[in-house]
């Protein structure tokens, strides 16, 4: 079941003075994928979250930074990251359509998106995070708003899953040292942010909770195929979570641009198909053309038609991650 779909054109009053990759036509790209599935009804204006809220994700003195930024009208928080007039608001904003989806999809079930500008994988708790040179785009992490929202609810564990081609180090900062957020983060390795290695298992109160699966350059379908196979639906099925927080990144689809990835709707279908008898609140990260165009409604039919197609088969360098993961895991899980 597709349920709301939290959006609101005050995402893009969040936009670059100049070309940046990360501009309000994502949102535009999106939104005619979400009316060419008959969609457009289940579109909800979200509300913001209150200032104190922000606090549960960032220190003061992050938050700080960024709102006076805005104020004083500076463009840039660092070379990659911009901000504008309507960061601020659109921050905020996008902070309460997460914590809305994460809402619906616990009382509700079914598959509830978030569809945001700006995005928030990259944000840690004080901004950079496990040093990464840069925000890479991101002002405050939106799935950790859904990650906290689930806590407050007392749901237990909470299972995020984020296959962004860039490592989430925002995410897995926030929730380190946490053992109830189990974080699985599939991305591209060697590249921005430089963190996400299958070494980084979380910290000495919650180790096993973070899981890296950094695949190799030019992977496809039928690696990352393999490892949702091998490692990341074990675990889900281990934890059984009431709620699964996706951080849905499709700028690892080929071609979009800023990886090597190479793939297809295969994948993305897959992804959705498996995971569709789980409650799943969607949080949209990168993407920049064509994985938006064509991974996005991929993982949504994907997750509506509950139809998994057989793998293909992955490379050699895909198979020694997998035995490697599954080595570093296993005093925690059972793969």
């Amino acid at each position: 079941m597709i349920g709301s779909i939290f959006y609101s054109k005050k995402f893009n009053l969040h936009r670059p003075s100049e070309y940046h990759p990360e501009n309000p036509k994502r949102l535009e790209i999106v939104l005619s994928k979400v009316r060419e599935l008959g969609l457009e009804e289940r579109i909800e204006e979200p509300n913001p979250v209150e200032e104190t809220f922000v606090e549960k994700i960032h220190d003061r003195d992050y938050i700080n930074f960024v709102k006076e930024a805005v104020e004083k009208g500076i463009t840039r928080l660092d070379p990659d990251t911009y901000v504008s007039p309507g960061t601020w608001s659109a921050a905020l904003l996008a902070l309460g359509a997460a914590r809305s989806a994460a809402l619906s999809a616990l009382h509700y079930g079914g598959l509830h998106m978030a569809l945001v500008r700006p995005p928030g994988h990259h944000a840690g708790r004080r901004g950079r995070a496990m040093g990464a040179p840069t925000l890479g785009f991101c002002i405050f992490n939106n799935a950790a708003s859904a990650v906290v929202t689930l806590k407050e609810e007392g749901v237990g564990k909470v299972v995020v899953i984020d296959f962004d081609a860039h490592h989430g180090n925002g995410t897995q900062e926030i929730f380190w040292n946490d053992p109830d957020v189990i974080h699985i983060d599939l991305h591209e390795r060697d590249i921005y942010p430089g963190s996400g290695d299958v070494s980084e298992v979380g910290g000495s109160n919650a180790y096993g909770s973070k899981i890296n699966l950094p695949m190799p350059h030019y992977s496809g379908d039928g690696d990352y195929i393999y490892v949702w196979d091998e490692i990341v639906l074990p675990i889900v099925e281990e934890v059984k979570p009431k709620v699964i927080v996706i951080s849905a990144g499709f700028d690892g689809f080929k071609g979009d641009g800023l990886t090597t990835l190479r793939l297809t709707e295969s994948f993305y279908s897959y992804a959705g198909a498996t995971l569709n008898k789980y409650p799943l609140a969607f949080i949209l990260e990168g993407g920049y053309g064509v994985g938006l165009d064509k991974g996005f409604p991929a993982f949504i039919m994907g997750y509506e038609e509950g139809k998994a197609k057989a793998r293909e088969e992955p490379r050699y360098e895909t198979l020694k991650l997998a035995e490697e993961v599954k080595d570093i895991l296993s005093p925690w899980w059972s793969l």
